[in-house]
């Protein structure tokens, strides 16, 4: 199984090149079903290998002037605020038996797992509904930022984060485009610097609850990030679109396993 995961460790970093988002979905999932990391564990190991191998994506784009530092600034400090929030005080006092009814008993980590496997599925539906064709942007048009709703988002998906351990990437980039105007390509550039900003801030929250396996947190995060690099390079020759619905589907097959899995099958 840890052969399948090291695979798949590389593949995090390959969508996150390839398609521009995605691959952090992957994370927790990896972890906890191939290397058996506990799931609360895993969502903290997830933002340290989101977090670094986004950093790595973001460098290239940002030399393509494909990132937009100050759109990144007003979007990632909400973020960041919430993630680091979130992992540093919330998900440590959550019990770890939430509530029983009978027989069955809803413990910290089935919540979390449970929640990461529905914003599989909402992410699965973004990814599958994409349109191939983005609308022609008007040149030199004056960027406009909808403060309020860029506050609002930043702070909802710097809480998904710190509960999940993912990204976020298919909440942000449409964000990014609806309330700051930013053209299709600067979105996914943004958007991965944000991610590795508010994901690497958020586990500094976590290096006093926990006690890290650097060697496996190490490989796995190394694999993701020569990962990315391959997905560039591969983005070059094929259709990042037709990919992205592809994976859509496969990411919503896993969100449902992982549902009938915490659900059912314990």
């Amino acid at each position: 199984m840890e052969i399948i995961g090291y695979f798949a460790s590389a593949l995090i970093g390959v969508s996150l090149g390839l398609i521009g988002g995605g691959g952090s979905i992957l994370t927790v999932p990896v972890l906890v079903y191939l290397f058996g990391v506990e799931p609360v564990l895993a969502t903290a190991y997830s933002l340290f290998i989101v977090g670094t191998t986004s950093l790595f994506g973001a460098f290239p784009k940002y030399k393509e002037g494909q990132v937009n530092l100050k759109t990144a600034l007003i979007f990632g400090i909400p973020s960041i605020i919430a993630v680091y929030a979130t992992r540093a005080f919330l998900v440590p006092i959550i019990p770890d038996t939430v509530f029983s009814v009978g027989t069955f008993v809803a413990s910290k980590g089935m919540l979390l797992m449970g929640l990461f496997a529905i914003l599989m599925v909402f992410a699965s539906i973004s990814m599958i509904r994409s349109k191939n064709d983005v609308p022609p942007e008007e040149p030199h048009a004056p960027q406009k930022f909808n403060y309020p709703m860029i506050l609002l988002e930043g702070a909802v998906v710097g809480l998904l984060t710190g509960l999940v351990g993912a990204g976020g990437g298919f909440l942000i980039i449409p964000a990014l485009v609806l309330f700051s105007k930013l053209p299709m390509k600067q979105a996914v550039g943004t958007s991965l610097l944000i991610i590795a900003a508010k994901s690497l801030f958020g586990f500094l929250g976590d290096l006093s609850h926990y006690q890290l396996d650097w060697d496996l947190l190490g490989t796995v995060t190394a694999l993701a990030v020569g990962g990315i690099f391959l997905g560039n390079w591969m983005s070059r020759s094929v259709d990042g679109n037709k990919l992205k619905k592809a994976f859509g589907w496969f990411v919503l097959a896993m969100g449902i396993y992982i549902l009938v899995k915490e659900l059912y099958l314990k």
